[in-house]
């Protein structure tokens, strides 16, 4: 009778724990949520497979690495999302072309890039956007973003389905937010193709700093032949996770 009742609470434990990973976005392997068995990233989280339908943070560490981490964005958007959806991208200024972002998998016309000066405004209209169910991601720039900011974000999501990007910089202290994960990328010398002068492939180090039920971890990455491939092991040297919030 024990050993009964122990069963049924185990299959009750289970059972709970699915629904709770459903509604953060992490989903079981069924119909077109096959996992990505093969991608070192997608092991990191729960089922292997890309949180979609939550918002996802990523940290800019320089200016610089603005551009590398909107095309580490698009190709996610591209190779994992798998949404036909409208994308748009807020910001307080343009500072990318939608021709730029072509090479990583997503046709320039799918963007709808919207300029909102004022940064109150700017995170109403990311949540207003996030709510939209047509929508099949929303990329937003922010300066500062406190943790019931991110919360309302969240929310937004919850019934909508709709993935969202947060960009942000990176600062000494980052607040907690209610995000699923937090990304650093940068920009890695690029590898010649067959000896050729110019520019080649690029390569991205790609940091999972924080992500809710799965595990950290550190990647370099190339974007190639519309897929994301790992020339190298990860480099792991010096890497220090961020704590947790």
């Amino acid at each position: 009778m024990q050993r009964e009742v122990t069963g049924n609470k185990s299959h009750i434990i289970l059972a709970l724990r699915a629904d709770i990973l459903r509604l953060e976005g992490f989903r079981t392997a069924h119909g077109n949520s096959e996992p990505h068995v093969s991608d070192p990233i997608q092991q990191a989280f729960p089922g292997a497979v890309f949180p979609s339908g939550v918002t996802h943070e990523f940290v800019l560490s320089s200016i610089e690495n603005f551009s590398t981490t909107g095309a580490f964005i698009t190709t996610i958007i591209s190779s994992w999302l798998n949404t036909q959806g409208a994308i748009v991208w807020i910001g307080a200024e343009q500072k990318l072309l939608p021709s730029a972002l072509e090479p990583f998998g997503v046709p320039p016309d799918r963007f709808l890039f919207v300029r909102v000066a004022n940064e109150k405004d700017l995170l109403w209209v990311t949540e207003e956007a996030l709510k939209c169910p047509a929508v099949g991601a929303v990329v937003s720039e922010v300066k500062d973003m406190s943790f019931t900011a991110s919360r309302r974000l969240q929310l937004a999501v919850e019934e909508s389905r709709t993935t969202g990007f947060i960009i942000r910089p990176d600062r000494l202290k980052l607040p907690p937010t209610a995000c699923v994960s937090r990304w650093r990328v940068s920009q890695l010398p690029s590898e010649s193709i067959d000896n050729l002068p110019g520019i080649g492939f690029p390569i991205w180090k790609v940091e999972l700093l924080r992500v809710r039920n799965g595990q950290p971890g550190v990647w370099n990455v190339q974007w190639a032949d519309q897929q994301f491939n790992y020339p190298q092991a990860p480099d792991t040297k010096d890497y220090q996770p961020a704590k947790a919030g």
